[in-house]
């Protein structure tokens, strides 16, 4: 129960955040979701072994963080939850890809520990960039903005739908659990039999309750729109947001600055550093 009512407090803090009052939440939001889009594709797009190229792309999330005045441990703590998954699709790469890539000193690194590296990796920097989006947008004007960029409009409600009403679930599945749990003496009822009966009453009920809701909203005008408050024109300032990182992306993608750095180090010394 307690895990269910913390996750929810966790997606109304990040509904809280979008609603601050910086120069990255007065952006107009197709800015900022191309500006993602275009950091996600790009991201993607390396190779299975190019992990150093990738570390840049960190400066993003970085900048973004500081001027929108998020809490860097909340993001932080809310990527942490994905790790385990990526690292889990990953996990046996090392067994099937054994050719040695690098060698870090007399350490062989092979292929398949680089690719789930990367695989981490990737994840990681996707996932932090959809939380910040959110965190600096709001669930709403995300969908709306990828509405108005192209996404067929049952789909960008049906995800607001979603978004909307698995408060409502979770609210009903904290009240079910914490009901189990009061009526449950010691370790009795709280077996998988209890909790399979629980889930199917609750299902029932979400379904009773989602027919419900959906017939009030028709009752009081609903059109399959969702209205935002206050709604910004696409302006300069979205523009060079949106052309300034993308010229930024498309350096990182095609120049390995990290390797770069490293060459020239590595040859500096190689030829005696300052001497003549």
């Amino acid at each position: 129960m307690a895990t269910i009512e913390g996750a929810m407090l966790d997606f109304r803090q990040l509904d809280q955040l979008a609603v601050r009052d910086t120069r990255i939440h007065r952006l107009d939001a197709r800015a900022k979701v191309l500006v993602v889009l275009i950091f996600i594709v790009t991201v993607v797009s390396f190779g299975r072994y190019e992990l150093s190229a990738m570390v840049p792309f960190f400066l993003f999330p970085v900048a973004v963080v500081v001027l929108a005045d998020l809490p860097a441990v909340f993001i932080a703590r809310k990527v942490a939850l994905v790790i385990p998954f990526a690292a889990a699709i990953g996990i046996f790469n090392p067994l099937f890809d054994r050719e040695i890539q690098i060698y870090l000193g007399s350490f062989a690194v092979s292929g398949g520990w680089l690719s789930c590296a990367s695989i981490v990796l990737r994840a990681t920097l996707t996932v932090t960039a959809a939380v910040i989006l959110v965190a600096v947008t709001g669930f709403t004007a995300v969908c709306e903005a990828l509405e108005r960029l192209g996404m067929p409009h049952p789909l960008a409600v049906q995800l607001l739908f979603m978004h909307r009403y698995l408060f409502v679930l979770a609210d009903a599945a904290a009240r079910a659990s914490r009901a189990r749990e009061l009526r449950a003496c010691g370790t009795r009822g709280m077996g998988m039999g209890p909790f399979t009966s629980m889930a199917g009453h609750l299902l029932l009920k979400a379904w009773e309750r989602a027919e419900r809701i959906h017939m009030a909203m028709l009752a009081r005008g609903f059109q399959g729109t969702f209205h935002l408050q206050h709604s910004r024109g696409f302006g300069l300032h979205e523009l060079s947001f949106l052309l300034s990182w993308t010229a930024l992306f498309m350096i990182l993608r095609f120049t390995n600055i990290p390797l770069s750095i490293g060459h020239a180090v590595t040859g500096f010394f190689s030829t005696g550093g300052l001497m003549p």
